[in-house]
C-alpha cells in the first residue's frame, strides 16, 4: 500500500487551447516545413503545371506535396482536436492541438504532452472522468471541470487501466494490479503475479519415509510444527489486518501476460498466458545489414517462417483475488473446440502420397483474438456488472467464437461461432456491452459481408444487411444506436452511417464522393471525419449532426501539389470471366488520348493482398499514382486493380485464393487486359505488370504461368516462396506447409520458374524483415540453374521492405520505366 502526493495540473481544455507553449501555426503552413540541409542535400523541385512529370520530382521526400494529419483524436470536451504530423526522414512526430472553431493548430510543447496525448483512455461508467495512460504513468481527467491529476509517478510502466464499482480505479503492469481511491490518493496492491511454481506447503508429508522420519526423529517433528503454525499465523493475519498486501498468485513457469483484465467489482481477474517454455525463433532467424555503422556486417533477429512456427494454445486463467485463487478454465465449452476441420485438406495431400486419412478429434490451438485492426481487448467485461465476453480463434483460422465465461464454474459457453472453410478475417471483429443494457453488438461475415448484429436475451438480430462492408462501429451514449462506416453505394466510395438499434433502421450521415472515416465526439453532436478524394490528400473536418454544417479544420496539402493537374483516374467495372461480380480497377487515358490510335498499358497490382486501391479516395500508394501519372504523359494506358483477395468487395472475393494464391489474382489480371483492349485501344500485345509485395509476388505468378499475357514485368520487394514467409498472414490462405505442402506448391513462384520467357526485373531490399531478401536470393538461383536470361536484379542495401531513401525510389522507378520503355514501345 502506498499514498502518492497528488499532483493537480488544473489544466482546462479551454486553457491548453489558448495557451499551449508551443507554436502558432496557420493550418496551411503546417504542409510546408522547412527541409533542413542535414536531412536532405536540396530541396525537392516541385512538378509545374504546365510542365511533364520528371522521376525526380515524383520519387524526391514527399514532404513537398504536404504532411497529412495522423492519429487524429476528439479531445474530451467535444471543443478540439488532436492530431500528429510527421516528415518522411524526421526522427520524431510533431503533436498538435486545434479547436474545432479556430483554422490555427497549436504545435504541443514537450511540457503539455501528458495532458493531450493519451493511451489507452477509458471513461468511468458515470461518464465524469476519464482515466488514461501517458509514458507509462496513470492521469485522470475530471470531464466537468477539466482538471487533471497524475496518480503516480513511477517506472512502472502500466499497461492496463479498469474502472470499477464505486468510482475505483485500477491500473496494471503485466506483474501487478494496484487500486487507486481517488479521494485519499492512496494506492493499494491489490495482486501480484508471479511466474514461477508455487512453493511448496509446510503441510506434513504422506509418503512411509517422511511419516518414518518425523515419528523417529523428534527435531524434524518440532521445526515442521513450527514452519506450520507460523505459516497459518501469516495466513490468519493476512484476513484480519487489511493493511497486509497478499500474497502473490503463482501462474507456474514459462508463461507470458498476452492480456487480462479486471471485473467491475475488482475480484476477479481474467487472463490469457502465452507458454515461453520454448523460443520464439530459432538461431537461424537473422538477417544480414552489410553497411553496418562499424564497417563490419551486422546480423539482426527477424520472425520465423510459417515452416517453422510452433503454433500454440494460450492458457486461460480465471483468478479469485478475494479467495486467491486460480481456476484454468478448459476449451470444452466452445462448439467445435475438437473439431477436424482440416480433414478434408488432409484426404487430399494424403492421397498425393498414396495414403488415407481418417477423421480424427484434433487438439485444436486456440487464443484470443487477434485483429489487426480494432483498437479494443479480446476480454470485455461488462462495464458495471460482473460479466464477462470473451472473443478467441483457433490457430488453424477456421473459427472464430464470441464466449461467455462462467465465474463459478470457470468455463466457457459458445454465444456465437464464427465458422470459415477458408479463413476467418483477420479485421471486422469488433464487439462490445451495449451502453446500459445487458446486449451486446458484434461483427461479422456469416452472410457473406461484414455486418452488424445484436445479441440480446432473445436471441440473434442483424442490425445491417446488403452487399456492402461495415466497419469502425461507434455507439451513442444513451445506447440506442450504432454508427459505423460502409461503402453502400459503391465499393469505392465511404459514408458514415446511423443504425436505430431498437428499428435497425439505418440513415446516412455523411455523402461525400470519396474517401471517409471518422470518430463519434464525446457528447455524440459531432463527427470528427477524415475525407480524402482520388487526387485530394486526407483532410479533417468537423461536421455537426445537428445541421449537417461542415468545417474543414486542416489544409495539409501544399499549394504546390494542388496546382498541378494531376489525372485522377476512372474507375471502372471490369466484366469477369470467372464469376458473376466485377472486377474494379482505376483507369489512366494517355494525354490526348485517341481511340483510333493503338496504345501500350502498364497493370499495376497493389501488395498486402487484401488491401483495396481502385476506390474513390487518397490512395496510400501516392509514389505509384505520380508515376502513373508520368507513364501517361509517355503515351501508357495504365490499370490499378482489385484482384480477387483485395478488401472491401466481401468474404468470398476474400477467400478466393483460398490454397490457390496466384490463381484467380492473374485471371483477372487477364481480364483487364481484354477490358482496356477493347476499350482503351490498348494493343493487347504491349503490355507490361508491375508491383511490390503480394504484387510482385503477382509479377511472378503472372510471367510464370501466362508467359504470353505480359512482355515486361518488375517485382519488388517480393515473395517467392510462401513457405518463408510468416505463420499469422500465410497460415490463413495456404494453411501450414506440414498440412498443406499442395498449396503451398501450386502458390509459390519459385515452383514454377521454369515458365519465365519474357523480361523480368527483381528489386529488393537488404534489410527486409517482412519479405526477406532471402526469398529474391533463392528465386535468383533458381533461374540461373534454370539457364534463364531475361531478367536483372538490383538490390537496395540499406532499404526495407517499406522503401525510406528517395535515392532508392527513384532508381527503382527509373528501372521500371526503363524496363517498360524498351520492351513495350513499337521501334
Amino acid at each position: 500500500m502506498q499514498t502518492y502526493k497528488k499532483i493537480s495540473l488544473s489544466i482546462t481544455a479551454a486553457a491548453l487551447l489558448s495557451a499551449c507553449q508551443g507554436t502558432s501555426y496557420p493550418v496551411a503552413n503546417i504542409a510546408a516545413p522547412s527541409v533542413k540541409p542535414a536531412t536532405l542535400k536540396a530541396a525537392p523541385v516541385a512538378p509545374i503545371a504546365d510542365q511533364t512529370l520528371t522521376m525526380k520530382q515524383i520519387m524526391a521526400n514527399p514532404d513537398w506535396m504536404g504532411l497529412s494529419a495522423y492519429n487524429w483524436q476528439w479531445q474530451s470536451d467535444s471543443k478540439g482536436i488532436v492530431y500528429q504530423t510527421k516528415g518522411l526522414l524526421d526522427a520524431n512526430p510533431k503533436y498538435f492541438s486545434q479547436a474545432i472553431t479556430s483554422d490555427r493548430a497549436q504545435e504541443i510543447s514537450f511540457a503539455q504532452q501528458h495532458t493531450l496525448l493519451k493511451r489507452a483512455a477509458t471513461n468511468n461508467p458515470a461518464n465524469t472522468q476519464q482515466a488514461y495512460l501517458y509514458k507509462g504513468n496513470v492521469f485522470v481527467k475530471d470531464l466537468t471541470t477539466g482538471n487533471i491529476e497524475q496518480v503516480t509517478q513511477d517506472a512502472q510502466s502500466y499497461r492496463y487501466l479498469f474502472w470499477g464499482k464505486n468510482n475505483t480505479l485500477s491500473f496494471a503492469t503485466s506483474t501487478a494490479i494496484f487500486s487507486a481511491d481517488l479521494t485519499t490518493n492512496k494506492i493499494t496492491q491489490i495482486a501480484e503475479f508471479k511466474f514461477a511454481a508455487k512453493p511448496k506447503s509446510n503441510k506434513h508429508q504422506d509418503s512411509y519415509l517422511a511419516k518414518q522420519q518425523r515419528r523417529l526423529i523428534n527435531f524434524v517433528a518440532l521445526s515442521q510444527d513450527n514452519k506450520q503454525a507460523q505459516e497459518q499465523y501469516n495466513q490468519d493475519l493476512a484476513k484480519a489486518n487489511s493493511s497486509i498486501t497478499a500474497d502473490p498468485i503463482y501462474l507456474g513457469k514459462d508463461q507470458r501476460v498476452v492480456d487480462m483484465a479486471l471485473a467491475p467489482s475488482g475480484r476477479y481477474v481474467f487472463m490469457a498466458l502465452a507458454d515461453t517454455s520454448s523460443p520464439s525463433r530459432s538461431k537461424h532467424d537473422v538477417m544480414p545489414d552489410y553497411i553496418g555503422n562499424d564497417g563490419y556486417v551486422d546480423v539482426e533477429n527477424v520472425r520465423r517462417r510459417v515452416a517453422e512456427d510452433e503454433p500454440k494454445s494460450q492458457r486461460f486463467v480465471l483468478v479469485d483475488l478475494y479467495k486467491q485463487t486460480t481456476k484454468d478454465i478448459a476449451l470444452d465449452g466452445l462448439q467445435g473446440f475438437d473439431e477436424d476441420v482440416l480433414a478434408s485438406v488432409r484426404a487430399e495431400n494424403a492421397k498425393t502420397k498414396g495414403d488415407s486419412y481418417t477423421e480424427v478429434a484434433q487438439d485444436r490451438q486456440i487464443t484470443l483474438m487477434l485483429d489487426w485492426g480494432w483498437r479494443q481487448s479480446a476480454i470485455n467485461w461488462h462495464p458495471t456488472q460482473d460479466k464477462l465476453l470473451v472473443m478467441l480463434e483457433a490457430l488453424d483460422n477456421k473459427d472464430r467464437w464470441i464466449a461467455k465465461v462462467d465465474l463459478e464454474q470457470a468455463s466457457f459457453s459458445t454465444e456465437h461461432r464464427l465458422h470459415d472453410e477458408a479463413w476467418i478475417n483477420y479485421t471486422h471483429n469488433e464487439f462490445n456491452w451495449i451502453n446500459g443494457t445487458d446486449n451486446y453488438y458484434y461483427l461479422s461475415e456469416q452472410d457473406g459481408y461484414s455486418h452488424i448484429y445484436l445479441k440480446t436475451d432473445a436471441g440473434h438480430q442483424q442490425l445491417t444487411d446488403g452487399d456492402y462492408v461495415v466497419s469502425n462501429v461507434q455507439q451513442s451514449n444513451d445506447g440506442k444506436s450504432l454508427y459505423y462506416r460502409a461503402n453502400k453505394q459503391h465499393p469505392g466510395i465511404y459514408n458514415v452511417y446511423k443504425v436505430d438499434i431498437a428499428t435497425a433502421s439505418s440513415q446516412p450521415l455523411t455523402n461525400i464522393q470519396g474517401q471517409v472515416d471518422y470518430k463519434l465526439s464525446p457528447d455524440n453532436q459531432k463527427l470528427l471525419l477524415e475525407v480524402s478524394k482520388r487526387t485530394q490528400m486526407p483532410e479533417l473536418y468537423v461536421q455537426q449532426l445537428a445541421s449537417n454544417k461542415l468545417t474543414k479544420l486542416t489544409n495539409t496539402s501544399s499549394e504546390r501539389f494542388k496546382a498541378y493537374p494531376w489525372q485522377q483516374g476512372e474507375v471502372v467495372a471490369i466484366p469477369s470471366s470467372h464469376q458473376d461480380k466485377p472486377v474494379y480497377a482505376r483507369i489512366y487515358k494517355p494525354a490526348n488520348f485517341d481511340a483510333t490510335k493503338q496504345y501500350p498499358a502498364v497493370i499495376f497490382t497493389h501488395g498486402a493482398g487484401y488491401l483495396q486501391n481502385a476506390h474513390f479516395g487518397w490512395s496510400g500508394y501516392f509514389r505509384e499514382f505520380m508515376f502513373h501519372n508520368l507513364l501517361t504523359q509517355k503515351g501508357y494506358v495504365v490499370m490499378d486493380i482489385d484482384y480477387r483477395g483485395s478488401k472491401g468487395y466481401g468474404r468470398d472475393w476474400r477467400t478466393a485464393q483460398y490454397r490457390q494464391m496466384g490463381t484467380p489474382e492473374v485471371q483477372d489480371m487477364a481480364d483487364g487486359v481484354k477490358y482496356m483492349a477493347d476499350n482503351y485501344s490498348v494493343d493487347s500485345s504491349r503490355v507490361g505488370t508491375y508491383g511490390g509485395s503480394y504484387g510482385g509476388f503477382l509479377t511472378f505468378m503472372s510471367l510464370f504461368t501466362q508467359p504470353d499475357l505480359f512482355q515486361a514485368g518488375a517485382a519488388l520487394r517480393p515473395v517467392t516462396d510462401w513457405a518463408h514467409y510468416n505463420a499469422p498472414y500465410t497460415s490463413n490462405i495456404l494453411n501450414r506447409p506440414d498440412v498443406d505442402p499442395i498449396a503451398y506448391e501450386r502458390s509459390s513462384p519459385i515452383e514454377m520458374a521454369e515458365g519465365l520467357n519474357k523480361p523480368l526485373l527483381i528489386m529488393t531490399g537488404v534489410l527486409d524483415d517482412n519479405v526477406f531478401f532471402q526469398d529474391s536470393v533463392r528465386l535468383v538461383q533458381r533461374l540461373i540453374e534454370l539457364e534463364k536470361d531475361n531478367f536483372e536484379t538490383a538490390i537496395y542495401p540499406v532499404e526495407p521492405h517499406g522503401f525510406v531513401q528517395p535515392s532508392s525510389w527513384r532508381d527503382e522507378y527509373s528501372r521500371i520505366l526503363k524496363l517498360f520503355e524498351q520492351n513495350l514501345k513499337k521501334d
